[in-house]
């Protein structure tokens, strides 16, 4: 019924996308909690750094998962494409393995990879203390996958009147 009503499409994108950046947000807000807690995971950067860069992070996988919803027929096929994706991607993020130890081909293609610019973000705020201008390469990253991403998304996008 949403899509009948006399918005504009990046106005329904918003509100559709938007409730999930605050539930991504608050999520992150229970694993600090958690890490912190049963871990005792140090944080020695700006918090408000780490919500920053994490806003701006969902944007992009917000928009790309929309971007895939308006390619799709149905929810599981645009959770199938979505898990693909996700996959490749956390396991070319360097969390589990490093990204030295890739073969160049690999190195090459993380750069295309948003969830590497998460890690070593939360990895240089948190653990190193960086600040903002030391994240400005991932950050400036990000910020063009995030206007690539939901550009896209909103021009993809076919409202039915």
């Amino acid at each position: 019924q949403i899509n009948v009503t006399p918005i504009k499409k990046h106005q329904f994108i918003i509100g559709k996308l938007f409730p999930f950046w605050v539930i991504g947000l608050g999520l992150l807000t229970i694993g600090l909690i958690l890490g912190k807690l049963i871990f005792d995971v140090p944080m020695l950067g700006n918090i408000f750094l780490i919500y920053f860069y994490t806003g701006i992070f969902l944007l992009v996988i917000l928009g790309m998962g929309f971007f895939i919803s308006n390619y799709t027929e149905t929810q599981q096929q645009a959770m199938f494409i979505s898990w693909f994706f996700i996959v490749i991607f956390i396991l070319m993020s360097g969390l589990f393995t490093p990204i030295e130890s890739m073969p160049n081909w690999a190195q090459s293609l993380t750069e295309l990879n948003p969830i590497k610019y998460f890690v070593e973000v939360m990895r240089m705020v948190m653990l190193k203390g960086s600040s903002f201008t030391d994240i400005i390469p991932q950050l400036s990253k990000t910020l063009l996958y995030a206007i690539v991403m939901n550009g896209l998304a909103v021009w993809s996008y076919r409202k039915t009147n």
